[in-house]
């Protein structure tokens, strides 16, 4: 069994992949070729009107582009929630600014708007108010309204990082949408993934669009020898485009894949009394790029399905709060308890499209034995 099955994708979709990728062999242009302006455009269909994507080569580049075109840099407090991939801050720090961990609610693990408000007040002498880098952990996209008026109200700009949430919605608005620039991932664990390293900035703002292309191809103007900005080699490569392309046509009927096997897995575990299984917020739908619980003894838990054969995960065990690198950093009062204690108990457990009911059987009845083996 797999955590998550991609050779199962691969299996439905291999004919096409072959022919996209014998197509860009065909043509030659292995970096931003033709492929690459179709998925643009595709993926902004997706998304919904008015939104511009443009493409590039991983989540991580998506994040430092839109920071880069924001102007982000010393002396700016950027607020983000600790509990998250190291993506989200290291490309803060990376520019001068400083990442400013806001703790985080314990049902969609977004970070909380009340005290983002709270923090930007406590803020010291020296930092100014910048931005604000809410993230759609595991497919759930964020409070949106909650988290722009704060951002408003504070004269902050706002990156919704939808690393993981890429096909989710919020009262039926497309993640890509929710938020004037979102950036996401197209890692192959992702619900949309390449077979390499891909991501996007989308964007409702026409001015940062145009700042983000030129800013990927090293900040080139009107031709490529034409250096208007400093920029970075940001690009996407013309065969993950081509991957992408054809995983687009099968994303829809996969995402309601993930809907029936994530709504299976809470009616069968939602009975376990040491089991807390993931809330989704009336209006939302997520993406589900992970299904994740929460359990006492998450460790030992871990420990008994993996000898029965069952893969687990713990993103993340760690917050960056508490990381090495990230210590120096100046703390709100409100510190991160929330963050810690999800740390400590949550569990991934196999999600993907492709996952079958004795498969999914097999999880559940498993994770059973282990948390009541654990309570006696």
């Amino acid at each position: 069994m797999q955590l998550i099955d991609l050779a199962a994708q691969q299996t439905r979709l291999r004919p096409e992949i072959d022919a996209a990728l014998a197509a860009v062999l065909d043509h030659g242009a292995y970096i931003m070729g033709p492929e690459v302006d179709r998925l643009e455009a595709e993926l902004a269909g997706f998304a919904g009107g008015g939104v511009s994507v443009i493409s590039c080569s991983s989540g991580t580049d998506a994040l430092l582009l839109a920071l880069m075109a924001l102007g982000a840099g010393p002396g700016d407090a950027v607020f983000l929630p600790g509990f998250t991939f190291p993506a989200t801050a290291e490309t803060v720090a990376l520019l001068g600014a400083t990442p400013v961990f806001v703790d985080i609610e314990p049902v969609t693990y977004s970070i909380d708007a009340g005290l983002l408000s709270a923090a930007v007040e406590e803020l010291p002498r020296g930092l100014r108010a910048a931005g604000v880098i809410p993230v759609d952990l595991y497919g759930v996209p964020c409070d949106y309204v909650a988290l722009r008026r704060a951002a408003d109200q504070a004269g902050m700009w706002l990156i919704a990082d939808a690393a993981q949430s890429f096909g989710g919605r919020r009262d039926d608005v497309p993640v890509g949408a929710l938020a004037p620039i979102t950036t996401t991932s197209f890692f192959p664990a992702k619900p949309l993934g390449c077979y390499g390293d891909g991501g996007a900035v989308l964007t409702t703002e026409a001015d940062v669009a145009e700042v983000v292309r030129s800013l990927r191809v090293h900040g080139a103007g009107t031709h490529k020898y034409d250096i208007c900005r400093i920029g970075v080699n940001g690009r996407m490569d013309t065969m993950q485009a081509a991957v992408l392309l054809v995983k687009l046509r099968v994303f829809a009927d996969e995402l309601g894949c993930r809907q029936r096997v994530a709504a299976r897995y809470t009616e069968a575990l939602g009975s376990l009394g040491s089991v807390t299984v993931p809330r989704i917020p009336d209006g939302s739908t997520s993406a589900w790029a992970q299904y994740t619980i929460r359990v006492p003894d998450r460790d030992d838990v871990a420990a008994r399905l993996r000898d029965e054969g069952i893969p687990t995960a713990v993103y993340y065990p760690r917050p960056l709060h508490d990381q090495e690198p990230y210590r120096g950093f100046w703390r709100p009062s409100s510190g991160g308890d929330v963050a810690t204690e999800m740390a400590a108990t949550v569990l991934s457990l196999p999600m993907h499209p492709y996952l079958s009911e004795t498969d999914q059987d097999r999880v559940v009845d498993a994770v059973g034995r282990s948390v009541g083996a654990l309570r006696r």
